[in-house]
């Protein structure tokens, strides 16, 4: 019987209640009197009420204290909790990859922290240039950066450059350049158009007398001509004398210059590396051929790699959490029906979060990529505590009119559904704390312990914000009315919807080895941003492309030696090691260079500086070129590129003269540095590995006689099912092999063992806690076989989806352990206690809106900018849903097929 305190204050003063047996009212449709936890103990159902009626009763201190607390996590986790972008530290340093790795590291550090600003230009002289201005200027600029370099612009690699090309391809260069022979006296005498017009007028006399071939001289003249034409247009695009002189040679290096930066890092910014891009960017904008638009400078490298990062997380997330509040406490009214509830709620989560991030920056301190998402974690399965307590209060506040009475019923009733599934929720977050992968691993034991601290939140400070906010009595029953009529439906079609669920499931397992695990982290990057747009033009070119392999030998000999075993390989496209930077065949290569010298030196010995050219006498030149010419033109094609430069030499004859001065500009800007690039190539001479420069050496070689062998892969292998096969293939020939293709699959490994372990480990945990909690192994089956479907329904939707697993959303796979394991618990247990119409229940509501009010913060993730935090949405929404259609579909019919044991 009710005692004489339960009475409920109206606005008529105080109302005595009707005498109502204990626990009547059927707190869920069917439900008979007793404690609806069943087979859970009656001493934790009394514990968890007296819990909470003393939070009850005394209610401003509890919520003053934990206000304080909130205050107090807050400062804590603003000063001492911090986040890196750094993948590495996602996994254990105990692994072998990892040890290598930072050994590695530790022995190149000047691969480390890198910016790096990536040069190119409508011709390779003006990509030179820039990259050698802008080092010049971020050199002397000492506030921003540690050092700063070119790899890309040694002197030795000048001079010694020819001898790197094959015998036949230096010959062909060789015997170009000394067929170019009677230009490159003219230039050398006169480096300018007047020179240059001279030159032509000899190859007009001569063509007129069958003394002359110009085939040779094709895409020279070609160049010529379009380097006219421009400039007469007034465009005034110089000629690259790079490429008429080198050839196909000239494309060997690749399309792009370097500029590797180490900045001075801002670790108390978000994007750490800001100023320092910033700097680079000033320093960019001032350079002349960047003015122009001829040439651009692109900053990639690990630090802006990083700093976009966030900046991509960060974009759109105020809106985006705006929207998710709104809709979120939209869900909180539909479920609670009044603010007075409403408020308790989000204040009883926010506690819960705020306790939990001074408890991940005490246990944790700073946060990976992926324990950074714990609060999604946290806030998706601790709404669900929070509304299945308030809920459930709403019933037993139609049931009991006194306020207090109705909270002990609901700390008896509901308190030890929440903690059982807070203790398997929990043990299955914490199955990953012993594994490798310590992203997740510390993701679950923040995760872990903040599903304890969410079920003591909801079971303190909840019922004591209840008190003080004093919600109305209820006038109805709480579940869904228009879901009762489901129930019988659910019950009659048992058999067909069990069908559909098993066919399902079965797909799902035998879909299981098509799930694929993207462990590439930049596929979770935004391919948008300008650091990953130039990082994906450097991958396409296989000269720049990141994903190789590292390897240390002992000594160049040994270096020597595994490199001729790993270019035997079939996954294998070339090895460079210290070696690879004294040429091969030096002997006959000198020769063929010393030939050459011995015709062009003469030819390129520097003249004494000729007088200022004007307009007037390119003119004259261009005139008297042309008439040299046209004579010539009807033993030519029509098509020859000698009849397109008469025509632009007499259009010179007319132009003003700016336009003849532009002109000139345009067609030797660039000559006088290649005559030097030129004479300085002829001047090669043998070498050895002693001769390779320090600033060459100390990338290759280490002070202990080490070696650095750098392995690429062949084009067919740079997928992500290629790179297995190429890493599997080195490590055959050198186990100790590392770099970033070894870190990818290596971390895809470490990644699949880890869940597998913890998957089980997490099944077996809370298997054990359900067993002590329900005590039967029916009850103990039928919470994991939803589990079970739910996962099997997510694994088939992600891989029709075609939707990988990667480092960002592979999170939503303990959510579904925790979120799965909730709404089971709740309905079985009430199963036992006799509810006999589960979709019509309280339960059903709470569950409801409970996944509601998580689909929407997941939902918002969805919709980022972040590729990686948006699939984190998809995915999480999958297993949502999943696990929502098992619970409210699966379990029901379920249960259906059993007939409920009295209870324990």
């Amino acid at each position: 019987m009710l005692r004489s305190d339960d009475t409920m204050q109206t606005g008529h003063g105080t109302e005595e209640l009707p005498p109502q047996p204990d626990g009547a009212g059927g707190m869920e449709t069917g439900a008979p009197a007793g404690p609806a936890g069943g087979p859970a103990s009656g001493a934790v159902q009394n514990l968890l009420a007296s819990v909470v009626d003393f939070c009850r009763r005394r209610a401003v201190l509890v919520v003053l204290a934990g206000l304080v607390l909130a205050g107090l996590s807050g400062l804590a986790a603003a000063t001492r909790l911090g986040v890196t972008t750094d993948t590495d530290v996602m996994f254990a340093p105990s692994l072998p990859w990892r040890q290598a790795k930072v050994a590695f590291d530790k022995a190149f550090p000047q691969f480390q922290g890198l910016l790096v600003a990536v040069i190119d230009a409508h011709e390779p002289e003006e990509a030179e240039a820039t990259a050698a201005a802008l080092a010049d200027k971020l050199a002397a600029d000492t506030v921003h950066f540690h050092s700063v370099r070119r790899p890309d612009a040694s002197p030795y690699l000048r001079k010694e450059g020819l001898l790197f090309l094959g015998e036949k391809e230096l010959q062909a260069l060789m015997d170009q350049t000394i067929d170019a022979q009677p230009f490159l006296g003219q230039l050398v005498a006169d480096p300018s158009a007047r020179g240059l017009f001279s030159a032509l007028s000899l190859l007009g006399i001569g063509v007129e007398k069958a003394q002359a071939d110009i085939t040779p001289y094709g895409d020279a003249l070609r160049g010529f001509h379009d380097a006219m034409a421009s400039a007469l247009a007034g465009k005034g695009e110089p000629l690259s004398w790079q490429r008429l002189l080198g050839g196909k040679t000239a494309e060997l290096g690749g399309p792009y210059k370097f500029v590797l930066v180490q900045p001075k890092l801002d670790f108390g910014s978000l994007e750490p590396g800001g100023a320092a891009t910033a700097a680079i960017r000033a320093a960019a904008a001032d350079l002349p051929f960047v003015k122009a638009g001829d040439a651009r400078v692109r900053i990639t490298g690990q630090v802006a790699l990083a700093d976009e990062e966030f900046a991509t997380v960060a974009q759109g997330a105020v809106t985006g959490l705006v929207i998710s509040v709104v809709l979120i406490t939209a869900w909180l009214f539909l479920a609670l029906h009044s603010w007075r509830l409403i408020v308790p709620a989000l204040a009883t989560l926010i506690l819960g979060l705020l306790l939990t991030l001074l408890f991940a920056s005490l246990a944790v301190g700073t946060l990976n990529l992926v324990s950074v998402a714990f609060a999604i974690l946290f806030v998706g399965i601790a709404v669900d505590f929070a509304i299945q307590f308030s809920v459930r209060y709403r019933e037993a506040r139609h049931h009991f009119v006194d306020l207090g009475r109705a909270l002990m019923e609901t700390g008896r009733r509901s308190g030890t559904q929440i903690l059982v599934a807070a203790a398997a929720t929990a043990a299955g977050f914490l199955a990953f704390v012993p594994t490798d992968f310590r992203g997740v691993a510390e993701l679950g034991l923040i995760a872990g312990v903040g599903m304890l601290i969410a079920f003591a939140c909801t079971l303190t400070f909840l019922p004591a914000m209840i008190a003080l906010f004093r919600p109305r009595a209820e006038a109805a029953e709480i579940g869904f009315r228009w879901a009762a009529p489901l129930d019988p439906l659910v019950v009659r079609h048992r058999t067909p919807i069990l069908a559909a669920f098993a066919a399902l499931a079965l797909v799902g397992l035998a879909c299981a080895p098509r799930l694929t695990f993207d462990a590439d982290p930049l596929h979770t990057k935004d391919p948008t941003t300008e650091a990953m747009r130039t990082l994906q033009d450097l991958i396409a070119n296989p000269v720049t492309n990141p994903y190789t392999i590292d390897i240390l030998a002992p000594d160049e000999a040994a270096a020597s030696a595994l490199a001729e075993k790993l270019k035997a390989l079939p996954t294998v496209d070339g090895v460079l090691t210290l070696a690879s930077f004294v040429p091969k065949d030096q002997p006959p290569k000198l020769a063929i260079i010393a030939d050459a010298n011995t015709i062009l030196a003469p030819t390129l010995a520097p003249h004494d500086a000729a007088a200022p050219v004007t307009a007037s006498q390119i003119r004259l030149a261009a005139r008297t070129a042309a008439d040299n010419i046209e004579p010539a033109l009807a033993k030519l094609p029509k098509d020859s590129p000698l009849v397109a430069i008469a025509v632009d030499l007499r259009a010179v004859q007319a132009a003003p003269d700016a336009t003849v001065m532009a002109l000139n500009a345009a067609l030797t800007r660039f000559l006088p540095d290649e005559l030097d690039r030129l004479r300085t190539a002829l001047s090669a001479e043998p070498v050895t590995i002693a001769n390779v420069p320090e600033s060459i050496a100390r990338d290759w070689a280490l002070p202990d006689g080490r070696v650095r062998l750098q392995v690429t892969a062949k084009a067919d292998y740079r997928g992500s099912a290629g790179l297995r096969a190429f890493v599997q293939d080195v490590q055959t020939v050198a186990p100790n092999a590392g770099g970033s293709a070894v870190t990818i699959v290596a971390t895809s490994r470490t990644i699949v063992g880890a869940f597998r372990t913890a998957a089980i480990a997490a099944f077996v945990a809370i298997a054990v806690i359900l067993f002590v909690a329900l005590r039967r192994v029916l009850d103990v089956g039928l919470v994991l076989a939803p589990l079970l479907m739910s996962a099997l329904l997510t694994l088939l939707a992600v891989v029709v989806a075609g939707l990988p697993i990667n480092f960002a959303n592979i999170i939503a796979l303990p959510l579904l352990l925790g979120v799965g394991v909730s709404f089971n618990i709740y309905f079985v247990m009430n199963w036992r206690a006799g509810a006999a119409a589960p979709l019509g229940s309280a339960t059903a509501r709470a569950i409801l809106f409970s996944a509601l009010t998580t689909g929407t913060a997941f939902g918002s993730l969805a919709l980022s900018h972040h590729p990686g935090t948006a699939s984190m949405g998809v995915l999480l929404l999958i297993s949502l849903a999943c696990t929502l259609a098992a619970s409210l579909i699966f379990i029901p019919a379920l249960l259906a097929c059993l007939r409920p044991a009295p209870p324990a």
